[in-house]
């Protein structure tokens, strides 16, 4: 039920409201849940609502006015957002993240706003506000002596003042944010907005809300979540560089991104590089975790992805729609075995400039370039050969794993391809399955 709850929910909120004490957030937020019917999640609810697995550890370190760390912080708010309320309402997570170690770690576990919201106001309103700052314990609305005090006889006796309420505390409190909050907005600029809090507030929610209500969009008219899948030789790199320049999606090479992690020595990458180095197969564990990092990062939730290389049977499909990865676009290309041959076999790649050639498509243009040309060992025949049958004994079960998918004939002109592949992305056919072009 989580999983169909995740793929029918792309309308639910998922929003980011952050700013220095002071600014409204409380406000901002639960008027934002009840206005869209969303989960409010924040540091109180947290510690003192919910009753999670890791309550008891937080709050162990509150009593003994220690800080609380990032990393309890970011499994706090992962477990209370993989609840179905949240899932299938939508979330508001108010004062988080903190820092950029927060963002980071909420980023990692999937954890992605549609939408942050950030409040300012200059440091002299905020220290005023916070004088006057009362907190009602029975609903958690917060009030001010002078700028927002209920007309409720009931309510103005019930309010309490709030604690760490000293000039010096609130002060230290603006100097930390100021010195975090540069980080947090370098990952979160795209999908951010600013809002003035120093003015009316129906006019700063006002504000909130109509930001809230927008779609961000890329250049294709939905969020593309392309997956490629044929032998070798078939063009899925070249399809997915053509896809990359028009919309703005982000390119994903299996094979590629292991290399990368192995090249930048990540925690990650040191397990891989064995594998690697002895020409061995990547267990698909790590394979998911480095590609499920990957995929999860904020430029492929906003922009799109397009991914080739993984999955190569029907248990890294399985394994993908585990790890809540699932396209909404799969392309199966078809080339005949002849043509992977003509293709693969005559490539030749220049050991001077890295530059690619092909005997009888792009030849070398100098005798001198073409001296020095060199054949990669996997694109001798017997190699090619072992990859082709390996693909064709998987793709069967993997077809049928996505029964929705589009079937290109990839054996004609890459712009012909690519049209087809492009119609396909921006409006679906009527049909489930198109063999060929």
């Amino acid at each position: 039920m989580i999983n169909h709850l995740k793929q029918n929910n792309d309308d639910a909120p998922r929003i980011c409201v952050l700013g220095p004490s002071a600014s409204g957030k409380t406000t901002v937020a639960m008027w934002l849940c009840k206005h869209l019917d969303a989960i409010r999640v924040s540091r109180e609810t947290l510690l003192f609502k919910e009753i999670l697995a890791l309550t008891k550890e937080a709050k162990a370190y509150k009593e003994r006015k220690q800080k609380i760390p990032n990393t309890l912080w970011a499994n706090l708010i992962q477990e209370r957002l993989s609840n179905v309320d949240c899932i299938k309402q939508g979330w508001i997570l108010e004062g988080f993240p903190e820092n950029q170690e927060q963002a980071w770690m909420l980023q990692s576990s999937g954890i992605i706003p549609r939408h942050v919201v950030v409040l300012y106001a200059p440091d002299t309103v905020l220290i005023e506000r916070n004088s006057g700052k009362r907190l009602d314990p029975f609903t958690e609305e917060v009030y001010h002596t002078t700028f927002d005090w209920p007309s409720d006889p009931l309510v103005q006796r019930r309010l309490v003042k709030p604690e760490d309420l000293s000039e010096q505390e609130m002060s230290k409190k603006l100097l930390e944010y100021h010195r975090n909050f540069p980080e947090v907005f370098q990952i979160y600029q795209k999908i951010l907005k600013s809002i003035n809090a120093d003015q009316p507030s129906m006019d700063v929610l006002s504000q909130v809300l109509t930001y809230v209500q927008t779609r961000h969009r890329s250049a294709a008219p939905f969020t593309p979540r392309i997956l490629f899948c044929g032998p070798p030789g078939s063009g899925k790199s070249l399809q997915a560089a053509l896809i990359t320049q028009k919309y703005g999606v982000v390119n994903i090479c299996c094979g590629q991104l292991l290399k990368e992690a192995v090249a930048g020595k990540t925690k990650l990458g040191e397990l891989v590089k064995p594998y690697i180095d002895n020409g061995y197969p990547v267990p698909d564990n790590l394979v998911m975790k480095i590609l499920a990092e990957r995929l999860n990062a904020l430029d492929c939730m906003t922009n799109g992805w397009v991914l080739y290389g993984f999955p190569r049977d029907i248990e890294q499909g399985e394994q993908l729609q585990k790890s809540h990865i699932i396209p909404n676009r799969v392309f199966f290309f078809n080339l005949p075995y002849e043509s992977i041959m003509e293709r693969l076999s005559q490539r030749r790649i220049d050991p001077v400039t890295g530059e690619r050639y092909h005997t009888a498509f792009r030849p070398a243009p100098t005798p001198e370039i073409q001296a020095r040309l060199r054949q990669n060992p996997r694109d001798k025949e017997e190699n090619i050969e072992k990859r082709v049958d390996a693909y064709y004994r998987n793709v069967k079960e993997l077809e049928d794993f996505y029964e929705d998918a589009f079937y290109v004939n990839a054996d004609q002109d890459p712009h012909v391809v690519f049209e087809f592949i492009e119609s396909c992305i921006i409006k679906p056919l009527p049909c489930k399955k198109l063999k060929s072009l």
